[in-house]
């Protein structure tokens, strides 16, 4: 098994879970954004919801706050269906909450909702397969089911708006080509994000954050037995 490294002030849920389990007190709580962003992805232009996370609280009395990218939606064709997307970001959620009450930190569970969006689910639940996330197709593999992945890294740049100002950000995304039961499925997640005026200070940090997030995949594709070429960022 690889060394996970703990930072402190956390950037990740293990972060959290490792320095509650070597003594420190932790709490946390959830806010969430669901952020219109403006994705310049390979010369093709085109408008995405982000589904953020901000985990805040303290360890040891002081104070910490990081965010955490559960999905990405579109409202055409481009990335996953925004309504897809709210059901993708909150099955990682709940997976975190988890991994949290199972590390001894108490949290409120709160889901991401679309009712305040104006893209609802408009009947998508009757007209599309039901959605599956990576750790579907571990679990495929597991049951002794041939999988294999094809995994691709990106720089993604997008501009995210808020209220009064916008701001320039680079997304690492991982791409996982998935072949299993006789179907090839494609399915994304950003690993980690830099403000891109930053990218000196940084990029660095925010690497090493997204490879230790795609180490714990790969052991977990390690112990399913599916055939993948180990990429890192």
């Amino acid at each position: 098994m690889e060394q996970i490294y703990i930072n402190n002030p956390p950037s990740r849920i293990a972060d959290l879970v490792g320095l509650k389990k070597k003594g420190s007190a932790v709490t946390c709580e959830t806010r969430f954004d669901i952020m219109p962003v403006d994705f310049a992805y390979r010369d093709n232009p085109f408008q995405a919801f982000i589904f953020l996370c901000r985990y805040k609280g303290t360890i040891d009395a002081e104070d910490y706050e990081f965010r955490k990218c559960y999905a990405r939606g579109c409202p055409d064709n481009l990335c996953p269906h925004v309504s897809q997307a709210v059901m993708v970001a909150n099955r990682y959620l709940q997976k975190d909450y988890r991994r949290l009450e199972q590390g001894g930190i108490k949290i409120k569970r709160h889901l991401f909702d679309l009712d305040d969006m104006t893209v609802k689910f408009d009947g998508y639940q009757k007209e599309h397969d039901a959605t599956l996330v990576i750790h579907d197709y571990i679990n495929i593999a597991r049951e002794g089911n041939e999988v294999a992945v094809t995994v691709t890294l990106e720089y993604v740049p997008g501009v995210e708006h808020f209220v009064g100002y916008d701001n320039e950000m680079t997304f690492m995304m991982v791409g996982f080509n998935i072949t299993c039961l006789g179907k090839t499925h494609r399915y994304e997640r950003c690993l980690a994000c830099y403000q891109t005026e930053r990218e000196k200070e940084e990029k660095e940090y925010r690497i090493n954050i997204a490879n230790e997030r795609l180490k714990i995949l790969y052991e977990e594709f390690d112990q399913a037995s599916i055939k993948y070429e180990k990429k890192l960022f």
